[in-house]
């Protein structure tokens, strides 16, 4: 089972909150989950973001894979420490025409 440390958006139109949720990744965004981590809320000027960094570090440990989003909210909680390989550039490699 490929499990996954995902947001889940929560709140009403306009208004959006995301909690942070241990997922089996072959679930839908907002269907059942295993384990919530923690909450972040946008709206707010600077975003708020609650994380339970002890949970986070168990899961962390047993394997479970954070996407991106998810990955720099950990960050910025202290519960993961900030990678210093910087990712592969995007590259627009679309053949041009000639004239």
């Amino acid at each position: 089972m490929a499990v996954k440390m995902r947001l889940t958006r929560m709140g009403d139109k306009k208004s959006p909150f995301y909690r942070i949720v241990v997922v089996d990744s072959r679930k839908a965004q907002s269907g059942e989950y295993i384990d919530k981590i923690g909450y972040v809320d946008p709206l707010k000027d600077p975003a708020e973001i609650n994380i339970d960094v002890e949970k986070a570090k168990q899961w962390l440990a047993k394997g479970v894979q954070p996407t991106e989003t998810v990955k720099n909210y950990l960050v910025k909680a202290g519960a993961l420490e900030a990678s210093k390989k910087l990712s592969a550039p995007k590259t627009n490699d679309k053949k041009k025409k000639k004239d």
